[in-house]
């Protein structure tokens, strides 16, 4: 065994646990996953069933942590060791056909956590230095930035005082005894600062106490992605020691998919403790402050919209009703594409995938499944996406298939319609 597929396997064993070990016994291959996976479903190769990419983590249970795996070891009916080469074979259909959306898991009939273990497997990846171009270039940046794509705090503050001319609200940086911090994708600070503008607009008429902070304004976890677990925690410890440092109550995750899972479910098990503060999804929020009667809602939008469900929101993040209730508010003509909702076919960019410029062709034969579902709507005019790197995605996938639809966030959507 290779030095690097010793690396590997070291990592595969370390993170195999009773969950995995439960998925590699009790997995009838009935092939569920593949009708759930939208990269299956776009090109029907068998090699994108879900579980068939885990191959070379199964392969190392079956060898050493299988039971009776020492004594069939003994008698040669164990598989052989993992090798350099599957691994790099393998590689591919782990970071660029898995967006670990959890359409898999929600259909296989054993309650196999398919996208929980694709995340794992990353780890022994990671560990042997096997990883894409792209998401290696994003690592470079977060650990000369903070932020995969390079974005520094002047680029943030630049971008904030542009908002600040265009709505007269004065954004508060590193405001200590705040209520909410909040914290931004690079994508949306790069390309869709509008989105700043919004919550400045909402808060104000809310009477929100905010801040944005200048060291931890970054919510992309780009440990989570690649499956560095140092790398993971490093990133939400950040977030952690400025949230205590301005001595906030709350942490406002923005409209990013990862961003939610990985500050509000895995945060706390990532630096061993439980948060000081909670952590809201900004679509959480706003749905609390109507709620509430202190963001009204005016006249509605009448455009013909629908809705795409961002997986990590919706599916593993549960925040299910309260993205329709604020539509329903802010549109008159809303309308739910075909399989809306937990079971929405993911747009084919989430989970480092859109990194991945090699895999621009897969993603875009992904998501002519979701051209697909929004034609079935008719009419539509509008997409409502509540996840930058959905929507960075839905505009690159418009743009491919030729089809002119408008893509606009649902903070963005809510500030519009606010009411006067």
């Amino acid at each position: 065994m290779s030095t690097v597929s010793e690396k590997a396997v070291t990592r595969f064993l370390e993170v195999i646990d009773s969950d995995i070990a439960a998925f590699a016994e009790s997995c009838v291959h009935c092939g569920e996953c593949a009708e759930a996976c939208h990269f299956y479903l776009a090109t029907k190769d068998p090699k994108y069933t879900p579980t068939y990419k885990l191959f070379p983590l199964v392969k190392a249970y079956k060898r050493h942590k299988a039971p009776l795996s020492g004594l069939k070891k003994m008698l040669g009916l164990v598989p052989a060791e993992v090798t350099e080469e599957e691994l790099r074979e393998w590689e591919p259909l782990v970071y660029d056909s898995c967006t670990m959306c959890g359409r898999c898991t929600l259909v296989c009939p054993m309650g196999i956590d398919i996208a929980g273990t694709i995340r794992k497997m990353r780890e022994g990846y990671v560990a042997a230095d096997i990883v894409p171009p792209g998401l290696a270039v994003s690592v470079k940046n977060v650990e000369r930035t903070g932020s995969p794509m390079g974005v520094t705090t002047k680029a943030l503050l630049a971008q904030i005082a542009r908002q600040e001319k265009q709505t007269g609200i004065k954004i508060e940086i590193d405001k200590k005894g705040a209520d909410y911090m909040a914290i931004l994708s690079s994508m949306e600070i790069m390309g869709y600062p509008e989105v700043i503008g919004a919550y400045a607009k909402l808060f104000k008429q809310a009477g929100v106490s905010w801040t944005i902070s200048s060291v931890a304004f970054e919510a992309t976890n780009v440990g989570v992605q690649i499956g560095d677990g140092k790398l993971a925690k490093m990133l939400v410890q950040r977030i952690v020691d400025a949230a205590e440092k301005l001595q906030v109550k709350h942490v406002i995750s923005p409209e990013c998919g990862h961003a939610y899972g990985a500050l509000r479910w895995a945060g706390p098990n990532l630096v061993g403790k439980p948060f000081p503060f909670e952590v809201i999804h900004i679509i959480e929020l706003l749905d609390r402050l109507r709620r509430d009667g202190r963001i009204p809602a005016g006249e509605k939008d009448h455009r013909h919209m629908t809705l795409h469900d961002p997986c990590q929101i919706i599916r593993r993040g549960g925040l299910l009703k309260e993205p329709r209730r604020l539509l329903d508010e802010s549109c008159s003509d809303f309308v739910e594409m075909e399989g809306s909702g937990i079971t929405n076919l993911c747009c084919g960019g989430g989970g480092g995938v859109s990194a991945n410029e090699r895999a621009r062709d897969l993603q875009m034969a992904a998501f002519g499944q979701k051209i697909k579902q929004i034609k079935d709507v008719g009419g539509v005019e509008t997409v409502v996406v509540p996840c930058a790197n959905c929507r960075t995605v839905f505009e690159d996938g418009l743009d491919e298939y030729e089809v002119d639809l408008e893509v606009i966030g649902l903070g963005e959507l809510v500030a519009e319609t606010l009411a006067t």
